[in-house]
């Protein structure tokens, strides 16, 4: 007859802690659904479902949506630094180059980035370490801070609208928007040769065309700030 003692039942497990709720794990996962949903399907109910909370929860974060948006450009601004980070040594035109295709690449990197991203409010003072930095590039080189403002918000600028369209006909890399066939577009408007012929130069070809844009606007900056004397 076994003298051993009766096996005991497992005690039950206490429940996985959830990861506190804050203002970081909101921002993220809203930044996650934002692939999924785009902005217009991006809402406090669907982040607080996600979260496994209730929407009141997450007002205790953020006041409304737009607070919300704030954040999540901030963020978006966070990655791009860390993820881009600028030679110290660039001329002010290569620092401009280098900014601009980073924060393109950034804005690509999520559906609607550049509707995201444009008009929002940064919660934190991060990015007045590049603001600094880039302004000091363009007054080392000879400009005065009124035009190194003016050169760095028009390359900023140009950058987000850019993105804004061309995230109109690829809301993400790879996927092209229904109603964009340029074949179709030339045919509807045969009785506009020319409009119709820049259908293809318009609507394909964004990379070589944000290229060739920002080049015509880093040149224009040097003429009109620089003139005949070049950079001093």
């Amino acid at each position: 007859m076994s003298t051993e003692p009766p096996e005991q039942p497992e005690s039950p497990r206490p429940p996985a802690r959830r990861a506190p709720l804050d203002r970081t794990r909101v921002a993220d996962t809203a930044l996650r659904l934002l692939n999924e949903a785009g902005l217009d399907g991006l809402t406090l109910r669907a982040i607080a479902k996600e979260l496994d909370v209730k929407a009141p929860a997450l007002y205790w974060h953020f006041k409304d949506k737009q607070a919300l948006l704030d954040e999540m450009a901030t963020e978006m601004y966070r990655r791009m630094v860390r993820d881009t980070p600028l030679d110290p040594g660039l001329g002010w035109r290569e620092r401009t180059l280098a900014s601009n295709r980073g924060l393109r690449a950034a804005l690509l990197g999520y559906r609607d980035g550049a509707k995201v991203f444009s008009g929002s409010r940064f919660t934190g003072t991060e990015h007045a370490v590049q603001i600094e930095a880039n302004l000091r590039c363009f007054v080392d080189a000879g400009f005065t801070l009124d035009q190194a403002v003016r050169a760095t918000m028009t390359a900023y600028v140009y950058t987000v609208g850019f993105v804004t369209e061309e995230q109109g006909v690829h809301p993400v890399p790879g996927e092209r928007r229904e109603g964009y066939d340029v074949e179709e577009r030339a045919r509807r408007m045969a009785g506009f040769p020319l409009a119709a012929a820049a259908g293809g130069e318009i609507f394909e070809g964004y990379d070589r065309q944000f290229e060739e844009g920002l080049d015509l606007l880093l040149t224009g900056i040097e003429a009109k700030y620089m003139g005949h004397e070049g950079l001093r």
